[in-house]
């Protein structure tokens, strides 16, 4: 089905990313016309932003950045990051912190660094009403746990790439938080088949996190915001409704976390 009259949110693509290269305005255009309306663009670390502001200018009504340190960026250094991301948020108005959390999965190297990493972004989040994008790999709990030693009910934000249990996915939803669904939904092992039926659809959204984590038939290969819709049809086979319902409540839900910061 042709799905371009409906407008769907992707709420996590880092399109700045080298593998597009040879061809980003064809891989976005794409996505366009596939209906992708809006692409938030989560940023990693100081070498990311370049890029990205560069299609915040150049696609201002579809290209939203985000400003962050991503966990997996965090280093010895990570103090001289975090002022940077302190003043691009003094000068430009991004739609969130993001991505921020902690990564338990490749170093644990950093992990305290990572923490007082995210509880200083969290702090930003507040100080500038945004919402937050998280990065939780490997360290759901640790990361609840922050979250709650902030302890402040106007935190909001996505769990981005959720895989967890549906424990995981209720905690998440308790604390205030939609769950970012991508293409895991479609591994045959991702677990989210056993999630999703039972959770509502008024606490998702729908990512690719692109390049990585391509759906199914694309898996293994380089992902992109145009299979967007891949997902969501995967969504509607495991909630049992329509694709046009999950698009277009994952875009209200998206919309709403955005429009509830600004109208604060």
């Amino acid at each position: 089905m042709n799905n371009s009259s409906l407008q769907i949110i992707e709420t996590h693509a880092h399109i700045y990313d080298e593998t597009y290269q040879e061809d980003r305005d064809e891989m976005l255009q794409k996505a366009f016309s596939a209906g992708v309306s809006q692409i938030w663009m989560p940023n990693c670390a100081s070498e990311t932003i370049d890029g990205m502001m560069v299609l915040a200018e150049k696609y201002p009504k579809q290209c939203f950045p985000m400003m962050g340190l991503h966990p997996c960026y965090v280093k010895e250094d990570f103090e001289k990051e975090l002022a940077i991301v302190e003043d691009w948020l003094n000068k430009y108005k991004f739609i969130a912190i993001g991505e921020i959390g902690m990564d338990l999965y490749w170093d644990k190297t950093f992990v305290k660094q990572q923490e007082e990493a995210f509880l200083y972004q969290c702090q930003l989040a507040k100080k500038h009403d945004l919402w937050i994008d998280i990065h939780s790999r490997n360290a759901f709990w640790e990361t609840v746990n922050l979250i709650e030693k902030n302890a402040d009910p106007n935190l909001k934000g996505i769990f981005h790439c959720f895989t967890g249990t549906l424990e995981e996915a209720q905690k998440a939803i308790e604390l205030g938080f939609l769950l970012g669904i991508g293409g895991v939904a479609t591994f045959k092992n991702g677990g989210l088949d056993k999630i999703l039926p039972h959770i509502d659809l008024t606490s998702i959204v729908l990512e690719t996190d692109a390049p990585y984590l391509a759906p199914v038939p694309y898996r293994g290969k380089r992902n992109e915001p145009a299979y967007l819709t891949i997902i969501a049809q995967r969504v509607a086979d495991l909630m049992e409704c329509s694709i046009e319902k999950v698009i277009e409540q994952s875009t209200q839900n998206a919309l709403h976390l955005c429009l509830e910061k600004v109208s604060k």
